[in-house]
């Protein structure tokens, strides 16, 4: 008898799904055809051709995409029309990286060298293990799957357990693309057997995307392996708005960058630093949009534009963090009672959208990731100091800076310990840039060219005539 886990509805609390898991011998069965397959005639076969195969898994994927948006508002409790918005950026993150395969995958060549030929080739990695999120299972790994195919990898998707149908619908989508057998292969798999699995020497290379604690277990366990290794781990994303923003603007747009999705987004923010001379428009704004939201199941009521967090256990946790900010001066800026949020209490995966004032950096809500509804808002006397506070975190995945002056915001920018800086605007991954952290945020790139590059190795041509 298969082994199964079983998927709690966030919005219900109630078992929704069994899926069967892999036992290690089965998952490494899949391994070794993974390997069999990288040895064979993927990596031979044209680039053209692979991108034929993999834009036909695109395309049927999206076609397919009202099922797999009601699916996901089912396992993880977002908004209906949030999950549709996850379709389309999967198909544009896809479509984009499809585009500049070729450029990407071309030989490099040298200047010219009289009685010489030089160039640079990529040349795929062999097996690659992508280890991807529940908060958003689609946009998570076609960073990793789609270059690493069109490399010429072959690749093992793991997904989370909460969203482990997911990784069902991409094998669906690559059912009629022609794909040969072994080159992409799913793994249901508990912790334990991805263990074994990232341990396995026919595994050249792995992506993993989830918590500090879980990066940290998965560098271990390869730490005797001569392997790359990805790493996309935490934030506590700040933003800071500066004397000359439109508070009103700035509040609005960095609410939702903080709401949506919950929260639980790794590039949401958690932070916000506001120049005095503004702080008091922009706090009563962020409160009155904050009230505005409708928290419940989109899949009863349409209206409904703000979800549960993934379980019981993540609203505790996120609970506890508020509650250390009051217990230590900070001030709730929602009445959570009186914008309606009564569906928040104790004991469900529900947690009201909140900001909080009076923070600083003593608290656990203005140092340790969220991950839900909730944002700090500091008052800050000078761009020096909110450089300062924004960098005093273990984490440095993306800033967010509001500012009519782009000199300044350069300026800034260039100050700032993250992956990537915004300027009025956040929470948002554009596919030709890099999307990388620093600290405790992970390391290594996907998506742009450099995705291409981290899923390959060079090879140098070196020819006398």
């Amino acid at each position: 008898m298969p082994q199964l886990h079983q998927i709690v509805s966030p919005t219900t609390n109630a078992v929704i799904a069994t899926h069967s898991l892999l036992s290690e011998s089965e998952a490494l069965s899949r391994v070794a055809a993974s390997k069999t397959a990288s040895g064979g005639a993927w990596r031979k076969t044209s680039l053209e051709t692979r991108i034929q195969i993999v834009s036909k898994f695109v395309d049927a994927f999206v076609a397919d995409g009202e099922a797999v948006a009601v699916e996901l508002a089912t396992l993880i409790g977002r908004p209906i029309q949030h999950c549709r918005n996850e379709v389309r950026g999967f198909e544009e993150r896809a479509r984009y990286l499809l585009s500049i395969a070729q450029e990407a995958l071309a030989d490099k060549h040298l200047p010219p060298k009289e009685g010489f030929t030089r160039f640079i080739r990529r040349e795929p990695l062999g097996v690659v293990l992508i280890i991807s999120a529940w908060n958003y299972p689609y946009l998570v790994s076609v960073n990793g799957v789609i270059p690493a195919l069109l490399a010429g990898n072959t690749v093992l998707l793991k997904q989370a357990p909460q969203t482990f149908p997911c990784a069902d619908r991409f094998v669906k989508a690559f059912s009629g693309s022609g794909i040969p057998e072994g080159v992409f292969q799913v793994l249901p798999i508990d912790h334990a057997v991805a263990g074994s699995v990232l341990k396995d020497p026919r595994v050249n290379h792995a992506h993993f995307t989830g918590s500090v604690r879980g990066g940290r277990e998965v560098s271990r366990i390869v730490a005797d392996k001569f392997m790359g290794l990805g790493l996309e781990l935490g934030g506590k994303d700040p933003a800071y708005v500066r004397h000359d923003a439109d508070p009103l603007h700035a509040a609005e747009n960095l609410v939702d960058g903080a709401m949506y999705n919950s929260g639980q987004s790794c590039c949401g923010i958690e932070r916000i630093y506001v120049h005095e001379s503004i702080y008091e428009p922009f706090i009563a704004e962020a409160a009155r949009v904050a009230s505005l939201y409708k928290l419940g199941d989109s899949l009863v009521d349409p209206a409904v534009n703000l979800g549960p967090v993934v379980s019981i256990a993540a609203a505790d946790g996120i609970r506890g963090q508020i509650k250390d900010a009051v217990e230590k001066g900070a001030k709730l800026l929602v009445d959570e009672e009186k914008a309606g949020f009564a569906i928040a209490r104790p004991g469900t995966a529900y947690v009201a959208p909140q900001a909080l004032v009076n923070v600083d950096h003593s608290m656990r809500i203005m140092k340790e990731e969220t991950f839900g509804p909730v944002v700090g808002v500091m008052k800050v006397k000078s761009d020096e100091e909110a450089i300062r506070l924004m960098n005093d975190s273990d984490f440095g995945l993306t800033a967010s800076i509001w500012t009519k002056d782009q000199q300044a915001a350069l300026a800034i920018g260039n100050e700032l310990e993250s992956g990537t800086v915004f300027l009025n605007r956040c929470d948002y991954l554009d596919p030709a840039l890099p999307w990388s952290g620093v600290k405790d945020s992970g390391r290594g790139v996907t998506l742009s060219s450099l995705g291409f590059d981290a899923l390959t190795r060079p090879k140098a041509f070196h020819f006398r005539h």
